[in-house]
């Protein structure tokens, strides 16, 4: 007897990218052709559209785009002029990028702890890491908060403890562009943001992209002069060290594009990330907003038993369901960074994080039909 052969499970992309390029459709395309049409590749017009609207959307008086997230967070550390003797804080669970700037001006990353609710910095493991910075000989200048997994970090904690400090704060808002804040929208809760459209990012780009939004009109007109090579009152007139770290037009015209639509897209990730816990907060940990906060869900993170992860992930897998672990490795125990400054205690939060979170697919086009299936195929591997 012929049996039928075994039909493997459709397999579910972690960030369906694919799908928001067909709801844009010619849009899209319509864009980019007005840019291919008026040929002005670096600088355009739709640039400068593309800041007086990302401005207009988070509430910041100025918007400066940039060639990726980590330029954004280079070029505010270079405008403060930060560089060797001073330490700049930054908390050890998060994506290489956010200590990699410190390094690449010459200043020293100074390693900070986690909250275990949010993830996000610990204002209490910030004042140790400014400690533990100076009993290393150096400067506490300023603190990099990550608004991680799409979730703001708790400003008005961390706000009085910068100011005694006598800290600069940049929020690393790759993942959380579109969050509020208590009635707030990042990029208008520190004195300069930085933010990324790599494109799996919430809004994102169809290459690399950042920018940096600030209130402060003198920091944006250095920002401006830096991402030219510091440029002053023309090409050949350079006036300090900069780089070239412009974002391209043909970028900014499709982020205008998504940006359009950016708000329904958060609502939908709001939509998806309820059935999510609904489904699993009583097999899981699963992640829980601050009082006050809105997150656009970068990433759904849960959080399982140590040893249990591996098993999951597996599972999974053989469903046809991707998961990624974001991230298994705290910055302080990773290679580059092992002999910089880290907070009085360490940084136990973040080690147990690492191995403990699991991310599960998500994005704005994640149909219900799709999470029931994720939802069973996580509770049937964790045995509920």
């Amino acid at each position: 007897m012929n049996q039928r052969p075994r039909l493997d499970p459709v397999p579910i992309p972690f960030i369906d990218v694919a799908a928001q390029r067909r709801r844009l459709g010619r849009s899209v395309d319509e864009a980019i052709a007005r840019v291919l049409g008026h040929c002005q590749f670096i600088l355009g017009p739709e640039v400068r559209a593309l800041e007086v609207e990302l401005a207009e959307f988070c509430g910041a008086r100025h918007v400066v785009s940039c060639a990726s997230g980590t330029d954004a967070l280079v070029l505010v550390l270079m405008a403060q002029g930060i560089g060797p003797g001073d330490a700049v804080i930054c908390p050890s669970f998060t994506f290489t990028a956010t200590a990699e700037v410190v390094a690449l001006v010459g200043a020293t990353p100074a390693f900070a702890d986690v909250e275990e609710a949010s993830f996000n910095l610990d204002p209490a493991s910030l004042e140790l890491a400014c400690a533990a910075a100076r009993e290393a000989g150096l400067r506490p200048k300023a603190v990099i908060p990550v608004d991680l997994f799409g979730q703001p970090a708790d400003y008005d904690r961390i706000m009085p403890v910068a100011e005694a400090e006598g800290l600069f704060v940049l929020d690393d808002a790759a993942q959380a562009f579109g969050a509020t804040y208590k009635n707030r929208r990042v990029g208008a809760l520190a004195p300069a943001t930085a933010t990324s459209f790599f494109p799996a990012k919430p809004l994102g780009c169809y290459g690399d992209g950042g920018a940096v939004l600030t209130d402060d009109e003198e920091l944006a007109q250095v920002l401006r002069s830096l991402r030219v090579h510091g440029e002053g009152h023309g090409k050949y007139d350079c006036v300090r060290i900069g780089l070239n770290g412009r974002l391209d037009t043909i970028q900014a015209a499709v982020l205008m594009e998504k940006l359009r639509i950016f708000p329904e897209e958060i609502l939908a990730r709001e939509r998806v990330a309820r059935r999510y816990s609904a489904g699993l907060a009583d097999v899981a940990m699963v992640p829980r907003l601050a009082s006050g906060s809105t997150s656009v869900w970068a990433q759904y993170t849960i959080r399982l038993a140590s040893g249990r992860r591996e098993g999951l992930a597996a599972a999974l897998k053989a469903q046809g369901i991707p998961t990624a672990v974001h991230y298994p490795v705290p910055l302080h125990r990773q290679q580059p960074y092992q002999h910089f400054p880290i907070a009085l205690g360490g940084a136990p939060v973040s080690e147990r994080l690492a191995e403990e979170v699991i991310s599960l697919p998500m994005h704005a086009y994640l149909d219900e039909t799709t999470q029931d299936r994720i939802i069973e195929a996580v509770r049937r591997a964790l045995g509920a």
